[in-house]
């Protein structure tokens, strides 16, 4: 056992998180949230075919989802440090309330165009960046370090059965009905977030005097140098970000794998997509109990081999079945990644810098995901539909040997 593990196995996930006060609140909070965006995400595509043929100005509005963590992640997390955590969730979940309300208006009036649907993607996603790393440097306020992991996986585990179960296939019922009507939905959700996020209790978190003069650029710098410092740390953003290149290369190219080289057509690819939330809801709920018997690090380490051969196998059988269960394991075994990885951010990074240390390590691993994209469709170019899978289960394996340091002495 490491010396890293050693510390966390016998207590990590021994408490369990109280529904009760800070935790319940914050818990139905990001739930609520990610309802509405999974009726965003799912209604914003369908609104763009609707309006264009061409599917460079249809993938324009996926890629605005992907760019502000690129050119804002740092600054969010920075600002994130400086500010109340608490304050900052609920004004910029009323933000986005007021920015949904206007675009669902837009879109009841039918005043909408490509260029406007690329304004809530980009803004939405800008905002997220601030709120993502508030709520990552509050969950710590409001739940003991010990149930840190428990109360992260029952965060993800909530959000991924919102937005995959509930969110995504009431899209067509509320568009039958109107098509601005998800996206009012939306903006609904996001106001109930931020009343729930105001409502939270936390005593005020004690902060250092900052040095006079002291500037954004300096502070994500800081951030940066802690994450480069920390072993641990290092290894697992090096990780997270060659492993999503091989998720961006996957994700890009999955319809393609399904419908052309399975020949499953739309409902089989709606079948593996099933597969993959149900495993993601599986691997939440599994969590907390193979990480308390493996260790964050070494669970890491089996989740990313596990995902690593359902790859391999993704792209060499040609199956339906057998693609449905391999991805319902990579679901499950993606969910066990998340929850260590956030939660091994925040048990290993200082409370005044968390903001900043998570904001690094998602702006580089969220940088990876368009790469990866470009490699799928290059690969699949050159060398069939169904080499993307097993590139990205080359590029799991590097993500394998990068964690390496953090569990060897």
């Amino acid at each position: 056992m490491t010396a890293n593990d050693s510390d966390l196995r016998p207590a990590v996930e021994s408490a369990v998180p109280s529904w009760r006060g800070g935790f319940g609140r914050l818990w139905s909070a990001a739930v609520v949230s990610r309802l509405g965006d999974g009726l965003r995400t799912a209604a914003l595509p369908l609104l763009a075919v609707g309006l264009t043929d061409s599917p460079l100005l249809v993938s324009l509005v996926t890629a605005a989802g992907f760019l502000p963590w690129i050119l804002f992640g740092l600054l969010g997390g920075a600002i994130a440090d400086r500010v109340d955590q608490r304050r900052a969730m609920w004004a910029v979940d009323a933000v986005r309330c007021a920015l949904m309300a206007c675009f669902a208006l837009a879109v009841w009036l039918d005043e909408v165009s490509i260029a406007l649907l690329l304004v809530p993607a980009f803004v939405l996603t800008t905002l997220q960046t601030l709120f993502d790393n508030a709520a990552t440097a509050l969950l710590p306020t409001v739940v003991p370090t010990a149930s840190l992991g428990r109360a992260n996986a029952r965060l993800m585990t909530g959000q991924t059965i919102a937005g995959t179960f509930l969110g995504a296939p009431l899209v067509p019922l509320l568009i039958g009905l109107s098509a601005g009507l998800p996206f009012a939905v939306d903006a609904a959700t996001y106001l109930l977030a931020a009343a729930l996020v105001a409502s939270i209790r936390t005593a005020p978190r004690e902060r250092a005097p900052r040095p006079p003069g002291r500037t954004l650029r300096q502070d994500i710098a800081e951030g940066i140098r802690v994450l480069w410092r920390d072993r641990v740390l290092r290894s697992l953003c090096t990780a997270n970000t060659v492993v999503n290149i091989g998720m961006g290369a996957l994700i890009a190219t999955l319809v393609l794998h399904v419908t052309g080289w399975l020949h499953a057509g739309h409902s089989g690819y709606a079948a593996v997509l099933t597969a993959y939330g149900a495993g993601s809801v599986a691997g939440g709920l599994a969590a907390g109990r193979i990480s308390e018997l493996l260790g964050r690090t070494r669970a890491l380490v089996a989740g990313l081999v596990l995902q690593s051969c359902a790859l391999i196998v993704l792209g060499t059988v040609r199956s339906l079945p057998v693609a449905v269960v391999v991805l319902a394991l990579f679901g499950a075994m993606g969910m066990l990644w998340n929850v260590n990885e956030v939660t091994l951010m925040q048990e290993r990074t200082p409370a005044a810098l968390l903001g900043r240390v998570s904001a690094a390590n998602r702006t580089l691993s969220t940088a990876g995901a368009p790469l990866g994209a470009l490699l799928g469709g290059a690969v699949a170019t050159a060398w069939g539909l169904n080499t993307p899978a097993l590139a990205a289960a080359a590029l799991f394996a590097c993500g394998v040997i990068a964690l390496l340091p953090a569990v060897i002495n």
